[in-house]
């Protein structure tokens, strides 16, 4: 497809990027380091973690897995939330050459092994309210070093009692037991003495990541990401969002809700204001909605990332629209689609524009992103410089603007392919380069492209297609309504049915009365086949560990019966 969207590029927005100064993360990061050691580049629970701290920290990581002798391209899992500990082990992993394998910390036994197992880990670090469940799954794993964290390593004496806090107050760390494993602190401290110095050597050719897909679609699955492919991202991302952020004239403060390990934060927050100088100021939990709004109240801020449904429970939270938001240049939204209603209402409430933008984990994540302080609300901008699109039929021809079809991507930022799986990399990787999303996307006339939903979401009403992105940002504009997720069921006479899962307000009306005002509005604006056939009211409704709502959870809920 032809670049029109280079038209819409702010002058200071080159088309392409170069190819790069450093050869790798590491080397990114100490040229980071050096330029800014002095700035506060982390603020977690009441403490602080400087650029020149941060390197000498990783640094002495890095010499500890030096000397276990395993080697540059060994894989590393981190199985941390967002704690201080978190960048001291990414860039230790980095900078000894090997890979890093994120991990969620909320993974069952089972989930853990799988992918200790698949990625072949052999170090883990993980934090020690979760260390029970490494025990369970050790001797089937090939993990043979384990250190363990917790969230009050690198703080001080305040995080001596925050260890005590959780561990014997709140009795939040059950007991476990990990024969040969080594604190945080005390592989800092072994590290510190080693004489070995970090690996180097690490090309743009190197694996960095094994970034597992969420599995919201089907098994999980490693995505290869190079160092080329982060180094590339972060320069498309540096460049489109410089001009507006201003890196150079402020020192930026970013507000990091999402965790880390998931690929959006880990870009988008992590190392895009690493590169910028910036501080990231981490949320270990997220989900404590009251607790994240004091936060924005009480510390200064100026960028925010997040999902959907996180700026939708702020919004609904008590106090939030009293914040000061005078500070704010920026908030950008990923991760799963942006809901109309939301976007308009988070400007009303703190005049700030929501910032759209769309990814995946096999391109690093960043594809496409609206202009900061401009987006054009209901599209994921435009595809950032170097980066080509095309939208295509089942056919794999490509359509032109304004029709509907599969996205594919191609650019520096595409993954190598999916860990020990060729045949699951053949279908989605063509031999131009290109990848297939997976998603079903509209390109117009100036280059915006909208996403209309996941392909293997798509509902099929009597040979109808149904979105239910559609479906789901018209209930989210009807008053009353908090959450909402639309899926397929099976149906004897149509094939398919819609089928409405609804968290109302806690000041709404509920039962028919409720019932009745959402049919009515889908007879208003949707034709018939789109209509839903039924309509479910929930307390809440499944979630990743990022905030995404997950429709295979509720359609393997309503395939066992018990959808209602």
């Amino acid at each position: 497809m032809e670049k029109i969207w280079l038209s819409q590029y702010p002058p200071q927005v080159p088309g392409e990027i170069g190819p790069g100064e450093h050869p790798s993360l590491g080397a990114l990061f100490e040229a980071c380091a050096r330029r800014f050691a002095p700035r506060t580049a982390y603020e977690c629970l009441g403490g602080a973690l400087r650029f020149g701290q941060w390197h000498a920290l990783s640094d002495h990581f890095a010499a500890w897995l030096g000397g276990l002798g395993l080697g540059p391209g060994a894989r590393v899992a981190i199985m941390l939330p967002n704690v201080l500990a978190y960048p001291v082990a990414l860039f230790g992993a980095l900078r000894a050459g090997m890979v890093v394998v994120n991990v969620n910390p909320q993974y069952t036994a089972r989930e853990l092994e799988y992918q200790l197992r698949d990625s072949g880990a052999q170090v883990i670090v993980i934090l020690e309210h979760f260390a029970h469940v490494l025990e369970s799954v050790l001797p089937r794993v090939p993990v043979r070093h384990v250190v363990v964290a917790s969230p009050g390593d690198l703080l001080g004496v305040r995080g001596v009692l925050i260890g005590l806090v959780v561990r014997h107050v709140r009795r939040m760390v059950p007991p476990w037991r990990l024969p040969g494993a080594i604190r945080f602190g005390a592989a800092l401290a072994a590290g510190a003495r080693a004489p070995r110095p970090p690996a180097t050597g690490i090309g743009r050719g190197d694996i960095a990541f094994l970034q597992y897909t969420g599995g919201t679609t089907g098994v999980s699955k490693a995505a290869i990401l190079t160092h080329g492919n982060i180094l590339a991202n972060l320069d498309q991302v540096y460049a489109w969002m410089a001009p507006t952020l201003r890196p150079e004239a402020r020192l930026l403060r970013v507000v990091t809700p999402l965790p880390l390990y998931h690929i959006f934060s880990l870009t988008a927050n992590c190392l895009t204001f690493m590169k910028m100088g910036g501080c990231n100021i981490l949320v270990p939990n997220p989900r404590d909605i009251s607790g994240l709004v004091r936060l924005l109240g009480r510390c200064r801020w100026n960028v925010m990332t997040g999902v959907n449904t996180l700026f939708n429970a702020l919004l609904q939270a008590p106090g939030f629209a009293r914040l000061d938001f005078s500070g704010v240049i920026a908030v950008v939204a990923g991760g799963t689609a942006l809901q109309a209603a939301v976007a308009e209402r988070w400007q009303r409430v703190t005049g700030v524009a929501l910032c759209e933008g769309y990814g995946l984990t096999e391109t690093s994540p960043v594809v496409c992103a609206n202009l900061l302080g401009a987006p054009r609300i209901g599209t994921v901008g435009l595809p950032l410089p170097s980066t080509e699109i095309s939208i295509r039929d089942e056919a794999g021809v490509e359509l032109p603007p304004g029709e509907a079809g599969q996205l594919w991507v191609r650019g520096p930022q595409v993954m190598r392919g999916y860990w020990n799986r060729p045949d699951e990399t053949g279908p989605v990787l063509s031999p131009e380069g290109f990848l297939a999303t997976g998603d079903i996307a509209t390109v117009d006339a100036q280059g915006y492209v909208r996403i209309v939903d996941r392909s293997k979401d798509m509902i099929s009403v009597s040979g109808f297609k149904v979105y239910p992105n559609e479906l789901e940002d018209l209930i989210a504009g009807v008053p009353g309504v908090a959450e909402v997720a639309c899926i397929g069921v099976p149906d004897p006479h149509s094939g398919e049915a819609v089928a409405l899962f609804v968290v109302p307000r806690a000041d709404a009306p509920t039962g028919p009365a409720l019932e009745s005002a959402l049919r009515a509005h889908c007879e208003r604006h949707l034709t018939g086949y789109k209509r839903p056939r039924h309509i479910h009211f929930r307390t809440q409704l499944p979630k990743s560990t990022v905030g995404k709502i997950l429709r295979r959870a509720l359609r393997d809920e309503a395939a066992r019966g018990d959808g209602a």
